[in-house]
């Protein structure tokens, strides 16, 4: 066993690593000649447009302020304003890219679009966003708003960093996102004027329609094509409907290139026959012309493809949706980004704003009782909730779930690759989202974050309540590695609203105990024991058979947990023995030993250490006997807090010792870095000044490295 051979090995040899460790990571924060950078660069832009008209008269503009900007407390703040699709976004990547030398520490991008929720964006997930990119693990991550600005402060002093905030509506939503140096520079795109900025030293640029030669040129960059010149009134009246927006001339060029065989004049008069007789403006009639040269597939695309909730959809997203094969999907998305209509981006494919409301228009006229987008939606939130829950499964492992398994949705297979896949005659099939391993699981789940979450609003309003709260179970899973607060309370409140509809009493418990835990992480206690509250009532019109009593159980270990964080240990301790109690009794073993401990925890937090010791011992032997390796770690690192507490700090250092070797095969630097600090203490206890140094300077390091906040940072 692992605590045998560290008992064995003595401090001495633990502190030779150590040292060791120390030397290496002061090197890798430091450097020597030959050391690799602490992290890699951030940079966070998507590739380059192949055409971009430069709007010269901007980036001077730009590039002046950033030279002259010396002497300021502050970053450098650009903001870039302008009406939808006149081309803000790709403006400021244009930008940024061109001064990224100027700033070697990076490029991050953050678009707060795709965190709003009802108008509003968690400004904490903001934070997060840019935590991630600047390499802060999601277990570094502070809870509060407050402790993530901290981080975010320390992550960026100093640097020179480009910050990209795109789509901010009022300046309080770019303002704590600005990175705390002055040698820094933030991009802001808005639709209008941002005059809450607070005092930053900030440049307003203003972008017009692009002026007609300038519109000219980008669009013949896009088309390529010799008639551009042959006909010059012909290109004029294109660009002049076009209104000088990029979105509208980049469709108007690809739809140019598709007709080469016709001349400009037929083409625009066959768009002026459209103005006359439907009286649209150009840029519409440019867009209805593209739709009118697509196939039948991608025409049936663009029709649906606005019913995904997230911002780009990758192509076996877009085969649910279209109910077909991934080819034919692939397929139309191609045929959509050659037409101008989608653009392909790392992430998937993404949509114009502008785009998207003509989308949905021309979806009207096509489907006027919109049933081919609601049987688009359902499956492809049926999809989404199955592929969730495939997940999951790989990612957590079985546990306590009340949704049935979604069935595969009619007429499309899941995996059609395998040997004992039953067959779908005459339908293509979809094919499922296949996962190596946990790790992998949990990364679709991230990639896929804005889908799903935005596919529980999307079931409610489509009055799928069952998918809306079986698609929160799966979630719950992705929220503990991954707290985007906005989206899972904003998920499990609509899962709660669902459970409700439908009075499954079951999910009704379930969803409420699972939205308390991000209530209260962020200190909203009072909502958290509301729901809470409401939870334990209805658990009592539960059933006896084992399920029931094990979800009656559960409630009472969140109304502990509950009262843990607040601080109430003796109601904590009541709740965890009500809990153990209805575990021990239907013979869930693993039940028993999370609530010992818990209670082990909680004795040693109401200062009786001899009672956590005898409880976290148990603990840590049933764990061990159950194979559970992750919980023998964390009930043998307690165990060894609380012998340490009782005095017995020898018979503590084996098992602490255990527990940080697990720590580093996981790869968990944050639970590396805790215990390191319990072992400098259990130094300290056994009089050994020099390995307690050893442990606390390796402890300090890490958090450096990963962005956490140091003691003194976490008391302030």
């Amino acid at each position: 066993m692992a605590e045998e051979t560290y008992n064995s090995m003595g401090g001495r040899a633990d502190v030779a690593v150590q040292a060791g460790r120390i030397e290496g990571l002061h090197q890798h924060f430091h450097g020597t000649g030959t050391a690799p950078p602490s992290q890699p660069v951030p940079f966070q832009l998507p590739p380059a447009l192949a055409h971009f008209e430069n709007r010269q008269d901007e980036q001077e503009h730009i590039e002046r302020a950033a030279e002259s900007h010396t002497d300021h407390p502050g970053p450098l703040v650009v903001a870039l304003t302008g009406i939808g699709g006149i081309g803000k976004t790709e403006f400021g990547f244009h930008v940024a890219r061109r001064l990224s030398q100027r700033y070697p520490d990076g490029v991050l991008y953050v678009d707060l679009d795709d965190l709003r929720r009802d108008g509003t964006v968690e400004v904490a997930d903001a934070v997060g966003e840019l935590l991630t990119g600047l390499d802060v693990a999601s277990d570094w991550q502070e809870r509060s708003f407050a402790g993530r600005s901290k981080q975010y402060w320390t992550r960026t002093r100093d640097k020179r960093l480009i910050v990209v905030i795109d789509n901010a509506r009022y300046g309080a939503e770019a303002v704590p996102l600005l990175p705390a140096s002055a040698g820094s520079l933030a991009i802001v795109t808005s639709q209008g004027p941002l005059y809450d900025l607070g005092g930053v030293t900030a440049v307003e640029v203003p972008l017009s329609p692009l002026a007609l030669d300038h519109a000219v040129r980008l669009l013949g960059h896009i088309a390529e094509d010799p008639r551009l010149a042959a006909e010059p009134g012909a290109v004029t009246e294109i660009v002049r409907g076009c209104g000088g927006l990029p979105a509208a001339l980049k469709v108007a060029g690809q739809w140019v290139r598709k007709y080469r065989r016709r001349s400009l004049s037929r083409l625009v008069a066959e768009l002026s026959t459209e103005l006359r007789e439907r009286g649209i403006p150009m840029v519409e009639a440019v867009w209805d012309a593209a739709c009118a040269g697509l196939g039948p597939e991608a025409a049936r695309l663009y029709h649906v493809v606005t019913q995904c909730p997230a911002p780009a959809i990758a192509a076996p997203a877009a085969a649910a949706l279209l109910g077909g094969d991934l080819r034919s999907a692939e397929d139309a998305l191609e045929e959509l980004e050659s037409a101008g209509l989608l653009e392909n981006r790392p992430e998937g494919y993404r949509m114009h704003d502008l785009l998207r409301g003509h989308a949905d228009r021309r979806a009207r006229q096509a489907d006027p009782a919109g049933t081919a987008r609601a049987e688009a939606r359902r499956r492809l939130i049926r999809w989404y909730r199955r592929q969730a829950a495939r997940a999951d499964l790989l990612a957590a492992g079985p546990r306590m779930t009340f949704a049935e398994t979604a069935a595969a949705v009619p007429g499309v297979r899941d995996a059609p690759d395998a040997p004992d896949a039953p067959a779908v005659p005459a339908v293509p099939a979809v094919p499922d989202v296949e996962f190596s391993g946990k790790a992998e699981a949990l990364r679709w789940m991230e990639s896929q974050r804005l889908a799903l979450y935005g596919c529980v609003r999307l079931a409610f309003e489509a009055e799928l309540y069952e998918d809306a709260w079986a698609l929160c179970e799966p979630l719950w899973t992705h929220f503990l590695d991954h707290p985007h607060y906005a989206d899972v309370t904003d998920a499990f409140r609509t899962g709660v609203a669902a459970a409700d509809r439908l009075e499954h009493l079951p999910a009704m418990v379930r969803m409420r105990c699972q939205l308390a835990r991000p209530l209260w992480e962020q200190e909203q206690y009072d909502e958290a024991a509301e729901h809470l509250r409401h939870a334990l009532g209805a658990s009592q019109s539960l059933g006896d058979s084992p399920q029931e009593r094990k979800l009656k159980a559960s409630v009472r270990e969140f109304l502990g947990l509950l009262k843990s964080a607040q601080g109430d240990w003796a109601g904590a301790t009541a709740d965890f023995e009500a809990a153990r109690e209805v575990h021990a009794e239907i013979g869930n073993a693993y039940g028993v030993l999370l609530q010992t401990h818990l209670l082990g925890r909680t004795a040693l937090s109401l200062d009786e250490p001899e009672r956590a010791v005898a409880l976290l011992r148990e603990a840590h032997r049933m764990a061990r006997e159950q194979e559970r390796e992750r919980m023998t770690a964390r009930t043998g690192f307690e165990l060894g807090r609380a012998l340490r507490r009782a005095g017995h700090a020898a018979e503590a250092q084996g098992l602490v010792r255990a527990a940080l070797a697990n720590s580093r095969e996981r790869g968990s630097t944050f639970d590396e870095a805790r215990i390191l600090k319990e072992l400098a203490s259990l130094a300290d206890e056994l009089g050994d000044t020099a390995e307690a140094e050893e442990h606390r300077a390796t402890a300090r390091l890490l958090t450096e490295r990963s962005g956490g906040l140091s003691d003194e940072d976490q008391s302030s």
